[in-house]
């Protein structure tokens, strides 16, 4: 049984991050599992490499440990994603032989003219231009210079169902919601659903705890783990932290990054003004992850965001 943290090194954490790694850290250590730390850094235009050691040192310092890392190794090794090319290649060519794969030629101004956002989240239902190729008329196109990326194919009616650990009942229409959705981009690069899928089933992570703004991905992702046979972990799904105006906190919010955190605080005092945020503790008092164990269960966590007071992480 582990837990895992798999954040991307884009910038340094911000108090939301660090609200998820405390909160997945928790319900792991509460339950006995083990925890993994897992560096999504994909998108390399994104991530570089340059926050990671910070990340790993923001992490330690607000007192949080993992069994498996980038820095103390597993057998499920290596733990960024940057390095991991060739498992993705191999694991993408076994999704190729259960489901149906196809070539996408559509570029991003053709994709946006095509469809509409669902939801609020602006992730945009694919059309399924490019489903109707014959595999002669793709090897055409590839062999002519066309770059592609590859789409899954979505039957019609396929619902996703799972309960989710903090959010309950979910049902998805992932027809309707995704579509035939990215596995693998034009350039190469493996897509966030496809890669944290095969990553989180070969490192054996049984419990997924992550912000609700992912809730959405499990459907696809669980999609993808019944399409290469893997069992799917649970999911639990925190609230969003905000700002006291009701803003989303961001990495581009510098006030509220570890940074400039760590350079007014301890880091028991943050903690705790996070667990008293999240409900956990009574009043914002210093504590150590270690003391909240005992305290940790997901029913005093709140079910929707949570509103900063105003002027909690000022001093």
């Amino acid at each position: 049984m582990k837990g895992r943290f798999a954040p991307t090194p884009s910038g340094r954490m911000h108090l939301g991050n660090a609200l998820c790694a405390l909160l997945s850290w928790l319900s792991a250590r509460s339950a006995g599992m083990g925890y993994v730390l897992r560096v999504e850094d994909l998108d390399t235009l994104r991530s570089g490499g340059a926050f990671t050691p910070l990340l790993l040192d923001d992490l330690r310092w607000l007192g949080l440990d993992w069994d498996e890392g980038p820095d103390v190794g597993g057998n499920a090794a290596p733990y960024e994603q940057g390095k991991r090319a060739d498992i993705y290649q191999a694991w993408y060519s076994r999704l190729c032989k259960a489901v149906r794969v196809y070539p996408c030629f559509c570029s991003r101004a053709q994709l946006h003219a095509a469809q509409a956002p669902h939801r609020s989240d602006g992730v945009y239902v694919y059309s399924g231009r490019c489903r109707a190729y014959t595999p002669e008329e793709a090897d055409a196109l590839l062999c002519s210079g066309h770059r592609a990326a590859g789409r899954v194919l979505v039957p019609p009616g396929t619902e996703i169902r799972f309960t989710d650990g903090h959010c309950g009942p979910q049902a998805v229409r992932l027809d309707e919601e995704f579509g035939d959705f990215l596995v693998r981009r034009s350039d190469g690069v493996f897509s966030y659903q496809f890669a944290v899928t095969v990553d989180d089933a070969l490192m054996g992570i049984t419990e997924v705890v992550r912000g609700r703004d992912l809730l959405s991905s499990s459907a696809c992702q669980t999609f993808l783990y019944q399409a290469l046979g893997f069992p799917a972990p649970s999911f639990t799904h925190l609230p969003l932290l905000l700002s006291h105006d009701g803003a989303r906190l961001s990495k581009r919010d510098g006030a509220m990054d570890l940074g400039a955190l760590r350079e007014r605080m301890r880091a028991e005092d943050l903690i705790g003004r996070l667990a008293y945020a999240c409900g956990l503790l009574e009043r914002p008092e210093p504590a150590a992850p270690r003391e909240l164990i005992p305290l940790f269960r997901w029913d005093k966590i709140p079910g929707e965001d949570i509103r900063l007071p105003e002027g909690l992480f000022s001093a």
